[in-house]
């Protein structure tokens, strides 16, 4: 038996469906079972197996960064400087180790979406109902659904009893589908096809009999697995950037060693093996030994503070990630909106009522047609329909550690938060007229219905449910305590000012009866009822994400909107939440669009409706390929291919599955678009905080590497030994350098523009002041160790004095690097590891120049107060040529722009 390629079982009949797949209503037999298992293998998702554990190791290593490090380190073993070499292996393990903890997980998101499958499941075969292993489901099986079951397999229905299946893992609609068994257009939307139930989803309520067309890797999980083992992930910005930036340095560091090597042994007539030597310290010089311990300790210190706003870091170089995006793509449900029905409108034959409040909480005003406070007193047709919707509901409403939480449908929940804003209370109405029987919503009748008396004897019917469906069976309304005959036109009409406002419509009805029966029947409601009113009621936005998204725009990033729901409350939402008023395209019309004509549209569409797992990947990838770097929110298991697709997918971290939340770099512990915001901030202040750090030890190697330079350049003693420039290097990283990690966010840092992805780590102009400073360092350094020679000074003395007059002018650099072009910052308050580090690297200064047991490692002497006096004039020198050298190049960029 050959299944379709690309199976439509949704838009064939039952019957159709029976005779494709050989089978009858007694459903398969046990041998024709066991056949097709053989043919179809078990329902049981393909887990591909990631890199073992040794080889991720292994790839920690795989970095150019990584290999001028571990050359470094062959290059002080050559000099015979073990202690140095143990300090600079230490550092590349180090970050082996982290990287090796905090990466290679993403494998697990196909073993997250393997436990959705059921362990058991009810069929019937020869004619017997019997329980099997769902691995052991095949084609054809008739499989029996239940309240509470998960679906098994994919399954085309053949009879429901008022079905309804959550489905938000898959379409993310907030509320459950209904279900029913008649066929649908072929055509139809992953949550337009009623007539199937997917695996992996949940029964919620009702019964079903199913018949089983796809199983493991066809079904519609299995394809959303198949796409996620598919799918590679993006290397993030940073470490793009890191990758670029290693590549230039080992060509610089290589280039200089090489001229260095050339010119001593070809135009100085040095022997080769001193200046081989010569060049090894040059390498020593120059490569940045102490940066990926300060890129690691940045990072850490983000995810901290990104851990203390709500969002979780799953990978180190992610906290980077978000500083970086131009395009974020937002879930609606519960992350744009509040996952939280609330009724916002009430039409009634006599007036239109706005209700304030937001979420389950029964609390908010109430607005009648001049948008004036309503008198709730006077307002009896409100009360009468808030009524109703009280006592024909089945869902409960509590209030649990300060929170309102709902057990039920959140569209029941709903009229209980209304009956509550009306002061309305459950025992009370419910001891005045209480419920008899009661029909559960119906997805083929579209209605409940609810059988109550009172003590007089009297008995009426409340009825909820669709509002076409009630206009078909009220004849009169409800006016000022009567009823009157019923004016349809007008009711339309309040129909589509709802629908163009987004709401989900729902109409309320009772029927008074002239008897009191204990039970009710479903001729009982085929007609003679009042309508009361229509509710509109919607998931609405959340505050903190429009003014998020407000923020996001003026931080130069686009917020696209991409949902399973309905245009047109995807376009109410949109509008709501500041996302424009353009037409939201929908699933169907991107299946029509090739990739040029999709590109062109995603400039001007804000909004994705009736999206299934296909789409989202798609927009994604055309995204990318527009040449954006995207963020992906999402929270269910048809979110996690484009999660794992997108720069930085970021999960939601309450109700998201785990399939998404294992596919994703971040997740976000509140579930809120607000706190993607903040991330945004603190991602951009990583950034930033990162470069001044690179653009601190840079001009210290930098520095050091030209004054070996102009030294053999020169035919004199080297200023430093190789020794000492790795002291320096070291101390001034994990102190002076790691300082500049702690800087809060400038001002202007949510106002800027994402930075160009294009753009290097090192632009020009942040080359220019490597050099500028290198070379202030240099003339520092170099120039008193030929002042302290020339006063007939002890070589160690004048090395001393050198290396110290290095390390001070790096202090004065030190305030000036806390801002990439504003003046320089020495307030303690905002930053006081900064003040906290120079008094620890004058500390360790000391010590090296002072202390007898350093004299002999570093072969360092001691300075006179003269000397050190001179050393220290050396910071503010150093910083006030910096700072005029910023203010000019201000001014120059002013008058620039001026012209």
């Amino acid at each position: 038996m050959q299944m379709p390629t690309q199976p439509d079982w949704h838009a064939h009949t039952g019957e159709e469906t029976l005779q494709q797949l050989r089978v009858s209503q007694a459903g398969l037999s046990n041998a024709e079972a066991s056949e097709r298992l053989r043919q179809h293998g078990p329902n049981r998702l393909h887990q591909r197996q990631g890199p073992s554990a040794l080889k991720r190791l292994a790839l920690q290593f795989h970095n150019l960064l990584i290999y001028v490090l571990l050359a470094s380190c062959v290059v002080t073993v050559f000099l015979g400087e073990w202690l140095d070499s143990a300090v600079i292996l230490g550092v590349v393990l180090i970050n082996a180790v982290i990287g090796f903890i905090q990466e290679g997980k993403a494998e697990q998101a196909m073993r997250a979406i393997q436990k959705m499958l059921t362990l058991e499941a009810r069929v019937r075969r020869d004619g017997q109902t019997q329980s099997v292993p769902a691995e052991q489901l095949v084609p054809g099986d008739l499989v029996l659904l239940e309240a509470g079951d998960r679906v098994p397999a994919d399954l085309r229905l053949l009879d429901t009893r008022d079905l309804r299946i959550e489905e938000a893992a898959l379409t993310g609609e907030s509320v459950p589908a209904d279900k029913q068994s008649a066929a649908v257009a072929a055509n139809a939307s992953l949550g337009d096809r009623h007539c199937m139930a997917y695996s992996g989803t949940l029964v919620s309520t009702g019964s079903a009999s199913g018949l089983v067309v796809a199983t493991a890797g066809n079904t519609e999980l299995g394809r959303i697995n198949n796409m996620l083992s598919a799918v590679e992930s993006l290397q993030t910005p940073l470490l793009a950037d890191m990758a670029r930036f290693a590549k230039h340095l080992t060509l610089v560091i290589l280039g200089l060693a090489v001229l260095t090597f050339a010119f001593g042994t070809l135009l100085r007539g040095y022997s080769a093996e001193d200046m081989l030597l010569a060049a090894v310290g040059l390498a020593v010089a120059a490569i940045p030994e102490g940066l990926p311990a300060v890129l690691t300790i940045i990072l850490a210190l983000g995810v901290q503070r990104m851990a203390k706003r709500q969002a979780i870091v799953r990978r180190l170089p992610a906290v980077e990630s978000l500083g970086a995006v131009t395009v974020i793509c937002s879930d609606k449900t519960g992350t744009l909106t509040r996952n939280e029905m609330t009724v916002q409108q009430v039409f009634t034959a006599a007036h239109r009522y706005r209700i304030d409040g937001i979420g389950y909480a029964p609390q908010g005003s109430v607005h009648c047609d001049d948008d004036q406070l309503c008198d709730l007193a006077s307002a009896d047709d409100l009360r009468e329909l808030a009524r109703a919707g009280l006592l024909a509901n089945s869902a409960t409403l509590c209030l649990s550690d300060a929170q309102w939480c709902i057990s039920g449908d959140p569209t029941e929940a709903a009229l209980l938060t209304l009956a509550g804003k009306l002061s309305l209370r459950h025992e009370h109405e419910d001891a005045r007229l209480p419920r008899v029987d009661a029909i559960p919503f119906s997805s083929e009748r579209r209605c409940l219905a609810s059988l109550h008396h009172d003590h007089s004897g009297h008995a009426l019917i409340y009825l909820v449910g669709a509002p076409e469906r009630l206009l078909e069976v009220c004849n009169r309304q409800w006016r000022e305590g009567s009823s009157e005959p019923i004016d349809p036109r007008y009711w339309h009409r309040m129909l589509g000012e709802g629908a163009s406002q987004g709401l989900r419509m729902l109409g309320l009805a009772l029927r008074p009866l002239p008897t009191s029966p204990n039970q009710l029947t479903y001729e009982d409601l085929e007609g003679d009822f009042i309508l009361l009113g229509l509710v509109g009621m919607i998931d609405p936005p959340r505050e903190e994400a429009i003014q998020a998204i407000a923020e996001c725009h003026s931080a130069g990033i686009a917020v696209k909107m991409i949902t399973g729901d309905h245009a047109a409350t995807a376009a109410a939402i949109a509008e709501r939440l500041g996302l424009g008023r353009h037409a939201p395209l929908t699933g169907a019309e991107i299946d029509g669009l090739d990739d040029a004509q999709l590109d062109a549209r995603l400039a001007t569409t804000a909004v994705f409706a009736r999206t299934d797992p296909s789409h989202k990947l798609r927009l994604v990838e055309r995204l990318q390929a527009c040449g954006a770097r995207v963020a992906m929110t999402g929270d269910g298991v048809n979110d996690a291919p484009a999660l794992k697709r997108a720069d930085i997918g970021i999960a939601m971290g309450i109700k998201g599955t785990e399939a998404a939340k294992e596919a994703a770099q971040m997740v976000l512990a509140d579930d809120n678009f607000a706190t993607i915001a903040h991330a945004v901030e603190e991602g951009r202040t990583v950034y930033d905080n990162l470069k001044k750090s690179i653009l601190f030890i840079l001009p210290t190697n930098g520095g050091q590497a030209l004054v070996l330079l102009v030294a053999l350049a020169l035919g004199l003693t080297l200023p430093i030994t190789p020794l000492q420039i790795l002291w320096v290097n070291m101390v001034t990283a994990v102190t002076l350098a790691l300082a500049l990690a702690f800087e809060p966010a400038e001002q202007d840092l949510m106002l800027r523009p994402p930075r160009d992805p294009r753009e290097p780590l090192l632009s020009v102009a942040l080359l220019w002041k490597v050099g500028f400073v290198s070379l202030l360092l240099t003339l520092a350094s170099l120039g008193l160790f030929l002042a302290a020679q020339y006063w007939g000074w002890s070589l160690e003395a004048s090395r001393s004095l050198a290396v110290n007059a290095l390390v001070a002018g790096e202090i004065g650099y030190l305030f000036s690097s806390r801002r990439l072009h504003g003046p320089a910052r020495f307030s303690l308050r905002d930053n006081p590891m900064v003040w906290g580090m120079v008094a620890t690297i004058m500390l360790l200064q000391l010590a090296f120049t002072q202390w007898a047991p350093l004299q002999a490692l570093f072969g360092t002497a001691s300075l006179s107060i003269a000397g050190w006096g001179l050393c220290l004039a050396m910071a503010p020198a150093c910083c006030a040529l910096v700072e005029l050298e910023k203010y000019l190049l201000r001014r120059l960029a002013n008058s620039g722009a001026a012209g």
